[in-house]
């Protein structure tokens, strides 16, 4: 990037919450995570210039729109600010994220508030799985029959796979099982007290069922509550920022680059572009996203690496991710489960966090989450999930079917 954006602080809630059997709505998760957020990274309201959030389907889970109010509601100093919100299925929180970055390279502001949110366990889970479902697809148009339509669609990923390179059960459980284990370390994390038996991770229809096709249980990401937010600030916010603080600007994170491709809507037409390009990866936008990232942040490939934060909705969604990075190649992404290179303590552990599967999905939330997580890993803060010695790390967000594809690289 021509000029780094660096990251002040932030917080995330607990992912494990159930706000609503709390008593709460949403208006009192995004007032707390803002304002921890404020504290967390010692920011006053009269330093913030402008403010996005990302949400996904508020309108149907709390019959609320219009967040952008929300900051000014939260906090009275924010009111005259502006600010807005962003909507790209799982992928809202890191466009959100892009239009602040946009802003802050522009000089229309120097430090810009990015919030992600979604409540989702305010409701039966059949109906979440509704409410999640249709918007975020071709509505009217595709898994009209289908009772869970994103393990469905997600399922297929695994069935191309299948069908161009061969695709065992063993290496998805791999990454569920390292995914659990990871989340174990993380205080956030939603299933972080969940237990499992040697038969959790097997083809056993009663300790891990079917939800459809390949899908089972534990391949699943969580239905979940939460919110994070980050503060981005530009070289001259970071450096009155600091001076003020009496930090030095080389502690702070930085997002060295980004990339950012949209693919048709449907699943289907993904596939066939896929297919017609005779190219190597199912997705190849999601390769192209990735690439813009790596060049724009001057890293060659994934061996400019010590982590990744990556969507992993499903196991399969890793599993694309995994070769996509180019960490195997195409249609390899079972030699890195095996050998234990995205493991913690391996050459490039993915989702030290948990990630989707382990830590939780509150879909609005998850881009933003995932950059809080990078800037954490580089600064050395990310506690008992911490990847030793990590100063790069890539983020990997996608939205709907891969529909909407954002990759973030973050360094000190």
């Amino acid at each position: 990037m021509a000029n780094d954006i660096f990251i002040l602080g932030g917080h995330q809630t607990d992912f494990a919450r159930n706000w609503a059997r709390e008593g709460h709505e949403i208006m009192d998760m995004f007032r707390e995570t803002l304002v921890k957020g404020m504290e967390a990274a010692k920011l006053d309201a009269s330093e913030i210039d402008a403010a996005h959030v990302g949400n996904f389907t508020a309108e149907l889970f709390c019959n609320q729109g219009h967040l952008g109010g929300f900051f000014a509601e939260a906090v009275p100093g924010l009111s005259g600010i502006p600010a807005g919100r962003h909507e790209a299925a799982c992928a809202s929180s890191s466009i959100a994220t892009l239009a602040a970055t946009a802003e802050i390279e522009a000089g229309r502001y120097d430090i810009v508030a990015v919030l992600g949110i979604e409540m989702m366990r305010n409701v039966p889970g059949d109906q979440a799985a509704l409410y999640i479902g249709g918007p975020a697809m071709w509505s009217g148009h595709e898994c009209q029959d289908v009772k869970y339509p994103w393990p469905h669609m997600f399922a297929r990923l695994g069935d191309e796979y299948e069908r161009r390179y061969g695709l065992k059960h063993e290496h998805l459980m791999g990454i569920a099982e390292i995914n659990f284990a990871n989340a174990r370390r993380n205080p956030n994390a939603q299933t972080r007290t969940w237990k499992f038996t040697d038969q959790s991770f097997t083809a056993d229809d009663d300790a891990n069922p079917v939800i459809d096709g390949r899908i089972r249980r534990q391949d699943c990401g969580q239905v979940s509550d939460g919110a994070a937010v980050v503060f981005l600030a530009s070289k001259k916010g970071a450096e009155a920022y600091c001076k003020k603080r009496g930090l030095s600007l080389d502690s702070l994170p930085r997002i060295r680059g980004w990339g950012h491709t949209v693919a048709p809507i449907s699943f289907d037409a993904k596939l066939r572009e896929g297919q017609q390009s005779n190219a190597p990866y199912i997705f190849p936008h999601v390769r192209r996203a990735i690439e813009g990232a790596f060049a724009r942040a001057g890293i060659a490939g994934p061996e400019g690496l010590d982590a990744i934060e990556t969507h992993d909705c499903f196991t399969t969604t890793e599993y694309m991710a995994i070769d996509h990075f180019g960490i195997t190649k195409p249609g390899e992404s079972w030699r890195a489960v095996e050998d234990g290179t995205i493991a913690m303590g391996g050459r490039l552990p993915i989702n030290p966090s948990g990630g989707l599967i382990g830590l939780g999905h509150p879909v609005g939330a998850t881009g933003v989450r995932m950059l809080l997580d990078a800037s954490k890993q580089v600064a050395g803060t990310a506690g008992d999930y911490q990847v030793e010695g990590a100063r790069t790390v890539a983020t990997l967000n996608i939205g709907g079917s891969a529909t909407t594809t954002v990759s973030f690289i973050v360094g000190r």
